[in-house]
């Protein structure tokens, strides 16, 4: 009998379980239906993942641009490394520490995620470490810490969506996101529940739902704020809740007030009579959630938006209790787990703050380093990528597990600042459009071929488990790292050993709002993931956030005011059309690796354009047309594709793909104030076609 390992898909945050088998002297994929949270389900890319592991693409050496020839050219580990350790030297010596920037991944596990974060912060002593987890939930998160004083994405199970009444879910489409999720949803359905979908588009979750509300992009708080008032209005106030268990309502409700049903649908577009049957819904459900998920989020009032959805679940009483709740749905596979032990610009592990002495004094103890010694705030995401090259700015650039060529808005400004780099570093398995102007590639191992954790969108901290050695001439990120930290001057304090890692990430993260003290990696194998916060071997750990108080200091949820406000950019006659962007079910993210799987570039192949009808024929186009979109950062040359589920003033591109197809070449970097979230969900585009003229 062939033995099978458990562990995880690379995809999503979803993280559903799979089993590797080896078959024919390659691993295939089988189910694996004894995890909770897909019970043996997976979708298209779950199923293909194998595939990953025996591209013919991989990088198995690592890679040096010469300095004749221009073009990247093998090299042996010492050489590349060496080189590594000189330029980051040289930066630092000619501008100082925070020239060397780090840039991290949502897909890194966590004992990458934690010793990257120690590196930068400890070896480097840069206070320039960001990651790409910042373009995905950073908007929710500030949200969930205002509210809630914590940042868990789901503050219980996914199972607990099946047993609740109503579900508003705004800005999601599971069902091609994350379809082993819409399980839940279906067994919500089945047992009488309402499902009422918040989407600009028709996608196939919206087309699923009791009620689905089309609004103009970018004016979800006001829609939200409509919804607080019919509530206000019609009675659905839970007013011994907000007495018992909040602060802040009376400001919030007058806020409300102005946001009358025909003002919204003035705002939205969504008719008045849709606005009352959803708070109708919502309202009269005994028991209810509100979930958000990008198309919320990624906006330059994204924080501000999410807060008022929350302000209506904590009005409704649809919080702290069973079957109740606000939840973000994150995204990448571990971007519950890579935002809380050190990644992020302003933090430490477990969630700490890095501009809190206590917390600065406690983790230096933990790490053998003076408090004093530790950077402080560094820049977010995008304005490191912005920094790069500048005389003030980073002039080094490690990226592992990224590929901001593609993902970071206004991308062909970014990828001339990374091409203006003194030196940049790229530590991938696949050659990345990022990795493709480096001047360093590192290849590194990937899932499957080391062990690790990983933390998914419900808290449950998870097992990757290894069933293959990586390639011969691949090196795992923590062997690199601590390859790295040597020629830098630290024999010690980095291990290559995931385990020894995540003993200390537990030290670290003990007493912390993401304590994980309490989790081992035997719990985990035993109990199929341990939630956090669980502060020490014989808790529990915690499933279900909030049931008695929420943390903050008085035990309350804070309603925050907000009132809404225009997009950074709107249509004018230069632009005239709203443009947004999304995911496909076959690809993910920025591509790197669905894009070497066979089977899922045949299902989706090249980049498009959806567009309405009405917009298609006002513009002479027809379906298939190769067309130019144009935005006032750059431009895509993509076919159209004229559907009907989307609004007549919006067009929306998948964001999976480089070249002429870059979705973020035409994306705006207007920055959340609070999240620093890019609106990479709407900007205002013209549309070209490309005539053709024959002699």
């Amino acid at each position: 009998m062939t033995l099978a390992t458990p562990t995880h898909c690379p995809y999503c945050s979803l993280q559903c379980g799979l089993n590797l088998q080896q078959a024919g002297g390659a691993l295939t994929v089988v189910e694996r239906p004894d995890f909770p949270v897909n019970r043996g389900a997976l979708c298209i890319k779950g199923q293909t993942s194998a595939d990953l592991l025996h591209s013919a693409e991989r990088l198995t050496t690592p890679l040096v641009r010469d300095s004749k020839s221009g073009e990247l050219r093998p090299a042996t580990w010492d050489e590349a490394l060496d080189m590594v350790a000189a330029a980051l030297i040289a930066a630092q010596a000619k501008y100082g520490t925070d020239a060397v920037g780090v840039f991290g991944g949502g897909s890194l596990t966590n004992e990458k995620a934690y010793q990257l974060g120690k590196f930068a912060r400890v070896a480097l002593r840069t206070s320039t470490i960001d990651y790409n987890g910042r373009f995905c939930m950073s908007s929710a998160a500030a949200a969930n810490l205002r509210a809630f004083g914590l940042d868990r994405g789901l503050p219980f199970p996914l199972e607990d969506i099946a047993g609740t009444d109503c579900i508003l879910l705004i800005g999601s489409n599971l069902a091609e996101t994350m379809p082993p999720a819409q399980r839940y949803f279906t067994e919500q359905r089945e047992r009488g529940g309402s499902l009422i979908v918040v989407d600009p588009r028709a996608t196939p979750t919206a087309r699923n739902a009791t009620l689905h509300l089309q609004p103009l992009p970018g004016t979800d708080l006001a829609l939200a704020l409509g919804l607080i008032h019919i509530a206000v209005q019609k009675g659905y106030i839970d007013q011994p809740f907000i007495d018992e268990r909040t602060t802040g309502w009376p400001q919030v409700q007058a806020i409300s007030m102005e946001y009358m049903p025909h003002r919204v649908e003035r705002i939205t577009g969504v008719p008045a009579k849709q606005l009352y049957e959803a708070a109708r819904l919502i309202g009269e459900a005994p028991t209810g959630m509100v979930l958000t998920a990008r198309g919320a989020e990624q906006h330059s009032k994204g924080t501000d938006t999410v807060s008022a959805w929350i302000n209506l679940a904590l009005a409704l009483g649809k919080a702290g209790r069973a079957h109740c709740g606000y939840g973000c749905l994150t995204g990448q596979g571990n971007g519950q787990g890579g935002r809380e032990h050190g990644q992020k610009a302003d933090q430490l592990p477990g969630y700490r703050k890095i501009d809190d002495p206590v917390a600065r004094a406690y983790v230096a103890g933990v790490w053998g380093v003076d408090p004093n010694s530790l950077p402080g705030p560094g820049p977010s995401a995008y304005e490191l990528l912005d920094s790069l090259g500048e005389p003030s700015g980073v002039r080094a650039l490690l990226v592992m597990g990224s590929n901001p060529v593609i993902s970071a808005p206004r991308a062909a400004h970014i990828e001339a600042k990374l091409r203006r780099l003194d030196c940049l570093i790229v530590a991938d398995y696949f050659m990345s459009e990022t990795a493709a102007i480096a001047d360093v590639v590192l290849p590194s191992a990937q899932f499957a071929e080391e062990d690790g954790t990983m933390t998914n969108l419900e808290g449950r901290v998870i097992r990757r488990n290894k069933a293959v050695p990586p390639p011969s001439g691949s090196r795992t990120d923590l062997e690199i790292l601590a390859e790295l930290a040597k020629r830098l001057g630290h024999t010690e304090g980095f291990s290559s050993q995931p385990e020894l890692v995540f003993e200390e990430l537990r030290r670290a993260s003990a007493g912390g709002p993401a304590d994980y003290a309490g989790i081992t990696y035997a719990r985990i194998d035993a109990e199929y993931g341990v939630f956090w916060p669980c502060p020490e071997e014989s808790h529990p750990g915690t499933p279900r956030m909030f049931e008695e108080r929420f943390n903050t200091a008085d035990g309350r949820a804070r309603f925050v005011p907000v009132t809404h406000r225009a997009a950074a950019e709107e249509p004018d006659s230069e632009y005239p059309i709203w443009f947004t962007t999304g995911r496909v079910m076959a690809q993910y993210q920025s591509g790197t690796q669905t894009r070497r799987v066979d089977r899922l570039n045949e299902a989706s192949p090249e980049a498009f354009v959806e567009m309405h009808p009405r917009l298609a024929k006002s513009l002479g186009i027809t379906d298939g047309e190769t067309v130019r979109v144009i935005s006032r950062r750059g431009w895509v040359e993509v076919k159209v594709r004229i559907v009907s589920s989307i609004r007549p003033d919006l067009v929306f591109m998948p964001f999976h793909w480089g070249g002429k197809g870059r979705a973020n070449s035409l994306t705006n970097p207007a920055l959340d104030p609070t999240s620093r979230m890019p609106e990479f969900k709407l900007c205002a585009v013209r549309i070209e076609r490309l005539v053709t003229t024959t002699d």
